[in-house]
């Protein structure tokens, strides 16, 4: 886990050749072409106070390059943001509020905050335009062990797992109609989930333009699955069908504190995705300008889609029908599509596969970047030769993942971890607060207003707390103890710079194998 350091003397413009390989790259302490140096100074020679990134090198030929123009960055929102919970979830948040006016007031209520946290995130993310999101920000505003908590539980848990269950999910629609009038069996499902994990490793590893390619195609195709849903609703709706929308049920609500806070986890979970462009920042044209905008648009029509569909699936059926299926989007098509009815479950196959997509192309970047600062193995942050990509992160990534599919308990972790992911956008929300007073002069080209970060911290302090004061459980120590854990890895492999002796030769073969290499960006002020 000890980062590989440049040979003494080795200049950016230059390569040294070690080992019968040539190690290229530039590293963010070398000079730059213009004589600027590769950090901005801010007088503390911080290393984390990388802030305003360019593109790599001019004179480094292996990086990632800027290929995510404004269309594919609004696609990956959308494309991640609408994956298999719209038409899955809606069930279970009527289920735990009991309430179709309060259902609609926290799916609108987890739109808003999926939007405000994401605008706080533009701000971080146009000051720095490094890859990795949360991970690059703790960098910038607490330092390493923050920063190498979030890579650890990110990298291990979070990512696989939730590439694992949209995989499962893909599987399980994509199996039914071959499976006749009984539940298609676990070896199968899990066969085709790992097929498609494989498939989405290779189209990712082969070319990022055809990575994005598929993520703008399975994007349009699963609008246009809404658009149907919604055509659906509003046929109903003229029909006069309107009586489950006039009885919002406030008073037969059964919301309580704790009930509230895992109805918002149901709801955020058919948002979840809101923060993953910030991953990609490195490869966005003009991120200044298109990291915002690509939020503005995105977070939005998916906010409007969600609010539609639910509103159509309520003009097809019933408050209890809908709590007691297990799939709404496929119960609505057998209502109301006839012999069309296999539209929906293909809606969801292709909903689940691009979302998939999208959520292993941010995944390898956050690899990309954790190893880039020593924090994670070496390998994680090669890039291919020829394609430029970060295949050995995306391949770690889809490792896991295929671990998770195949163990198959991967419910009780979402479950479990899902309220860790609220302590790391709460922790992004302190860092933006943080920089405002100890970086106020650096360059901040989309900037929001103060009171953002500080209501989705709110927010999530809620989100974290109250489930665990509501219902507590062992499990919760649990994910405490293993996000702490990572310390004991931290300290000796990362801060004492302690590595295995056969690593060296390990990092050797599979950059052979893997055709990669080292490569690194300069940053200037």
């Amino acid at each position: 886990m000890h980062h590989n350091e440049q040979p003494t003397g080795n200049a950016c413009n230059g390569s040294t050749r070690e080992g019968g390989l040539v190690w290229r790259g530039c590293s963010a302490s070398c000079d730059a072409e213009d004589g600027t140096t590769g950090a901005f100074d801010d007088g503390n020679s911080n290393p984390g106070d990388k802030l305003e990134g360019s593109d790599a090198a001019p004179d480094d030929p292996v990086h990632l390059k800027r290929r995510v123009g404004l269309f594919s960055g609004v696609a990956l929102i959308v494309g991640t943001m609408i994956g298999s919970g719209i038409f899955v979830s809606p069930s279970g948040l009527l289920a735990r509020t009991g309430s179709v006016g309060i259902s609609f007031i926290i799916w609108m209520a987890c739109g808003l905050l999926s939007l405000l946290g994401a605008l706080a995130y533009a701000e971080l993310g146009t000051m720095n335009t490094s890859s990795g999101a949360e991970y690059a920000y703790f960098m910038d505003a607490f330092g390493g062990p923050p920063a190498f908590l979030f890579s650890w539980v990110s990298t291990l848990v979070l990512k696989p797992s939730q590439m694992a269950i949209i995989c499962l999910s893909f599987a399980k629609y994509a199996v039914e109609p071959f499976v006749a009038e009984c539940e298609p069996p676990d070896s199968l499902v899990k066969l085709v989930a790992v097929i498609s994990i494989v498939m989405i490793l290779a189209v990712n590893c082969y070319s990022v333009n055809l990575a994005t390619n598929v993520q703008n195609i399975f994007t349009a195709a699963k609008l246009v699955a809404i658009a149907i849903i919604v055509c659906g609703g509003a046929y109903k709706l003229i029909l006069g069908n309107t009586r489950h929308l006039q009885e919002p049920n406030f008073a037969s609500s059964k919301a309580t504190l704790g009930n509230i806070a895992t109805a918002f986890y149901t709801g955020l979970w058919a948002y979840d995705g809101w923060n993953n462009l910030n991953y990609v920042t490195e490869e966005i044209k003009n991120p200044s300008k298109n990291l915002p905008l690509s939020i503005i648009i995105g977070i939005p029509l998916v906010t409007l889609c969600y609010a539609l569909v639910n509103v159509s699936y309520l003009a097809v059926m019933s408050v209890s029908e809908m709590a007691d299926s297990e799939a709404v989007a496929v119960t609505f098509g057998n209502r109301l599509l006839g012999p069309m009815a296999w539209l929906m479950p293909l809606a969801v196959t292709i909903s689940t596969f691009g979302s998939a997509n999208g959520t292993l192309f941010v995944a390898g970047r956050l690899c990309f970047a954790a190893s880039r600062e020593g924090h994670l193995l070496d390998i994680l942050s090669y890039v291919h030769v020829r394609r430029f990509t970060p295949a050995p992160g995306l391949i770690f990534h889809s490792l896991i993942a295929v671990a998770m599919v195949l163990y198959g308990t991967i419910d009780s972790l979402i479950d479990f971890f899902s309220f860790t992911a609220w302590i790391f956008y709460g922790g992004a929300m302190l860092a933006l607060i943080v920089m405002r007073y100890t970086k106020p002069h650096a360059p901040r080209p989309y900037k929001v207003p103060i009171i953002i970060p500080y209501i989705v911290l709110f927010v999530s302090a809620y989100l974290v707390v109250a489930p665990i004061l509501d219902k507590p459980q062992w499990e919760y120590m649990y994910a405490a103890a293993f996000i702490l854990g990572g310390l004991l890895v931290y300290l000796p492999f990362v801060k004492w710079g302690y590595s295995l002796p056969f690593m060296d030769k390990i990092t050797v073969f599979l950059q052979m194998v893997l055709e990669v290499v080292p490569t690194s960006t300069t940053f200037e002020y």
